[in-house]
């Protein structure tokens, strides 16, 4: 009818509508034999089981499925009720339940208030990233306000931890300009004990600092934080959309990667700039110094100018040996402190599973290994200490080529050259071509290569009159003159 009021013909009109000309005609005429019935065309199969057998059943467990009860009435009357009863049985169970079921769950939608509710959550990016063609390995934080869906997206490193929890968190807060009265999350290993059923003492804390109240929503149920499981989606499909106009998921750096979302996440915030505006004369002042955003541990330097951290073995500058060193552990790397002075900083490196891990830098040990270069060929270290796969090639070649001794030798000199004269890249390069050729340079010439060069400075002097000199003088020999002349 609607496609005839359009002025369309009633062959047309009857097309769209996907009945026939003359079905569309008593349709137009109001004498549609449609009519509803109310009576069954056919016997009813349950008839002398439903009321007797099936429906009891139900009322002592209401969670029976129509597949369970047919299953029940082969075994109970064999060979009466064929397989094609089930998808009656299966109408006949879910009207039951609507009717005579227990009551069910139902969702209260909450108004969101500005200013009340931040949400909290981590996620797996859709997309492989890699860093200079190395898979990064991460999960991406979201920081979402429930009343106008502003949010901050940062990649975190391993895991959802209270460093990336806490550092992640209060980037947002500061450039949202001020803190929500609530903060909430699920049940987060890094904001929730979930054994003990309490928030833990450092997440506890941080809440308090920022003057929020900690909340979480209840376990397995989580369309309770709806404002932000959501928002997970549509975050995840625009930065592949992105990801496909630029072409390309490999970037320089980390800071490159995360610009890159900033860019991102600030079109989907202009979006709801209103809607913030409003949010944020409701939100609370920050205070004025930021909370710790790290975890520390104290541990010892051994011999080795090495530390074990969360099973992972790290190098740092061998003058540390011996000390007690406090380590503040970020999610992506480690500040070191001998008291209070920072004396190193480290990548972070996790383990998989059970497995240990090595974050070694030939740097902090070469000039140790220099004075006794022989240590470096049964070095439990010796593989690590290679800075990357080009010259662990080049020490299996230098190992074929020269007696042991040497081989030793010539490949720790080439570490501290490359650590002297911070040349490791050009200097591999330059080594390729020379093994390509089965020739290996002197020491001494690849230091000469790299030495950088030192230009003595031009010094030019004056060189002042001689007769200034000779007056000099005769000034001087008058003033004693006189001087001699006053005392006689």
């Amino acid at each position: 009818m609607q496609s005839r009021q359009k002025g369309r013909s009633q062959e047309v009109s009857a097309a769209k509508s996907g009945i026939s000309i003359r079905t569309g005609r008593r349709v137009e005429r109001g004498r549609s034999r449609h009519k509803e019935r109310h009576w069954r065309t056919r016997g009813d199969p349950l008839a002398g089981v439903w009321q007797s057998d099936l429906e009891p059943l139900l009322q002592k467990e209401p969670d029976l499925t129509g597949l369970t009860l047919l299953e029940y009435l082969d075994d109970t009357f064999p060979g009466q009720y064929e397989q094609s009863v089930l998808r009656t049985l299966q109408r006949r169970v879910k009207h039951w339940r609507a009717v005579h079921g227990p009551e069910k769950d139902v969702i209260f939608r909450q108004a969101a208030e500005p200013g009340r509710q931040g949400l909290t959550d981590f996620t797996h990016p859709n997309t492989v990233i890699t860093i200079q063609g190395e898979v990064f390995e991460h999960l991406l934080y979201q920081f979402r306000m429930a009343f106008s869906g502003w949010r901050y997206v940062q990649p975190v490193q391993g895991g959802e931890s209270y460093a990336a929890l806490s550092e992640s968190l209060q980037k947002a807060l500061h450039l949202l300009g001020g803190a929500p009265s609530d903060h909430r999350t699920d049940s987060l290993s890094a904001a929730f004990n979930n054994q003990a059923d309490h928030f833990r003492l450092q997440y506890d804390a941080l809440c308090k600092h920022y003057g929020m109240q900690p909340s979480r929503n209840n376990p397995g149920l989580s369309h309770e934080n709806g404002a932000i499981e959501a928002a997970h989606g549509a975050l995840k499909r625009r930065l592949s959309q992105a990801l496909k106009l630029r072409g390309s998921t490999n970037f320089d750096t980390i800071t490159d990667y995360q610009t890159f979302i900033d860019k991102v996440v600030s079109r989907l915030n202009r979006r709801v700039e209103s809607r913030t505006a409003e949010e944020r004369v409701h939100l609370k002042p920050l205070p004025t110094h930021s909370f710790a955003d790290y975890t520390e541990v104290a541990v010892i330097v051994t011999r080795s100018a090495t530390i074990d951290v969360r099973r992972v073995l790290y190098t740092v500058p061998s003058r540390l040996k011996g000390e007690r060193v406090r380590i503040h552990l970020y999610h992506d790397r480690l500040s070191v402190f001998l008291g209070t002075d920072p004396v190193a900083t480290l990548p972070r490196v996790y383990a998989k599973g059970r497995e240990r891990a090595r974050c070694v830098n030939y740097r902090h040990v070469i000039h140790a290994l220099s004075a006794k270069p022989q240590a470096f060929r049964y070095s439990q270290l010796r593989d690590n200490l290679l800075p990357c796969d080009r010259y662990r090639r080049l020490w299996k070649y230098v190992d074929q080529q020269l007696p042991a001794r040497e081989a030793c030798k010539w490949i720790v000199g080439v570490l501290r050259l490359a650590s002297d004269y911070d040349c490791e890249a050009k200097l591999i390069d330059s080594l390729e071509p020379m093994i390509e050729q089965n020739s290996l340079p002197d020491l001494k010439k690849l230091q000469a290569k790299f030495l950088p060069e030192e230009t003595m400075p031009v010094v030019e002097v004056n060189q002042l009159p001689l007769a200034d000199y000779d007056n000099l003088l005769a000034a001087a020999n008058q003033a004693n003159r006189t001087e001699e002349a006053s005392h006689v």
